[in-house]
């Protein structure tokens, strides 16, 4: 069998993942090319390889690439799978898909023009404890899901954002803790319930970073179509990276996650799903380790010609999630789906960087 010829664009700190994860594959993949504006980065990354390192996408050139992995500042997501669309590469974005469902959209009809594959990084949906509870979730084990909770209380001090020119920007990141951190919790909640969103009455505020201009705290109730009500809170401003916490109550029982252990409790009875770590000391642990399992999932599907199973509009309704949550606070209402996009959605108007168009 033919390996799959790989290329990476952007080396930064979620590069690890796949530093990690390519030695894995190479039973069905080969690493190619490194690509970075900072040649210094792509050449470490590609060293280890032995390969090829560049610092634009004209690099890629001519190396018979067939999938390129994308770890790039989230407005860079769309153009730059586009982009590698037309020219007949496979495409795996890293979380968002995009930073406007508009965007989203023009990488899905990219996609249906170009005949080939793109997937969305939601690589904790991967987890042992997600998959087997979405099962059980699913075949009614706790009854009817009556409603769902997330907490995430994380540390992202001004030295996450210092010397950053994307992060903590509306028009590049998108927002803060919402489409940056708790976007996996809103994505995991939203794949085990498997229901689409109804409505959603959420408002998001700046309490504590005065440097930068989106959201660092945000909270929400979120009403599915299966009649689960979620409840969401997400703040990057407490002193550490405390465990994700996930949690659903059902008429039979309740199930959940501790950051990646599952546990669920009937009749009394309580029991917890051990995760199986595949993670490296170099990859942080809230990151889990999923970004193999869905590396493969995806090169599999390539191969195997087999639908994506994390696909742009997987992807999109994750943002759609997102994006109703910053419209709910920005317009003091709830907002039922489907909803018109706006390019940036800020709180307050007046805010550097953050446009008119809020």
């Amino acid at each position: 069998m033919k390996k799959l010829r790989i290329a990476l664009i952007g080396c930064g700190r979620i590069s690890a993942c796949y530093a990690n994860a390519f030695p894995k594959l190479s039973d069905i993949a080969e690493f190619v090319c490194a690509i970075d504006t900072d040649i210094e980065k792509a050449r470490a990354f590609a060293a280890p390889f032995g390969a090829a390192y560049g610092t634009g996408f004209e690099d890629l050139q001519e190396k018979g690439i067939d999938v390129v992995h994308l770890c790039l500042p989230h407005y860079l997501h769309a153009p730059m799978a586009v982009r590698a669309l037309q020219a007949g590469m496979h495409v795996l974005t890293e979380k968002p898909v995009a930073i406007t469902l508009q965007d989203a959209d023009l990488m899905k009809a990219a996609e249906a023009a170009s005949g080939k594959k793109l997937g969305v990084i939601f690589q904790t949906r991967y987890e042992k404890g997600v998959q087997q509870l979405r099962q059980m979730i699913g075949e009614g084990r706790f009854g009817r899901i009556l409603s769902a909770r997330s907490y995430l209380t994380w540390s992202r001090p001004y030295s996450y954002y210092e010397g950053s020119d994307w992060k903590g920007t509306w028009d590049k990141e998108g927002g803060g803790v919402l489409i940056d951190q708790a976007i996996h919790s809103i994505d995991r909640i939203r794949y085990m319930l498997d229901s689409d969103v109804e409505w959603i009455d959420g408002s998001v505020h700046n309490h504590y970073h005065d440097k930068i201009f989106v959201e660092d705290t945000a909270e929400a109730a979120i009403q599915f179509k299966n009649g689960c009500i979620y409840s969401l809170y997400a703040c990057n401003s407490y002193a550490a990276d405390a465990p994700i916490y996930l949690e659903f109550q059902g008429e039979k029982g309740r199930c959940g996650l501790k950051q990646d252990t599952g546990f669920y409790e009937t009749d009394g009875v309580y029991q917890e799903i051990l995760p199986t770590a595949d993670a490296d000391g170099n990859i942080p642990a809230y990151w889990g380790s999923g970004h193999l399992s869905q590396i493969r999932d995806f090169y599999l599907s390539i191969i195997n010609d087999e639908p994506v199973r994390v696909d742009v509009t997987e992807g999109r309704k994750t943002l759609e999630i997102v994006k109703g949550i910053y419209l709910s606070s920005l317009q003091g209402k709830r907002i039922y789906l489907p909803f018109e996009d706006r390019m940036y959605i800020g709180v307050d108007k007046a805010a550097p960087g953050c446009p008119d168009a809020c």
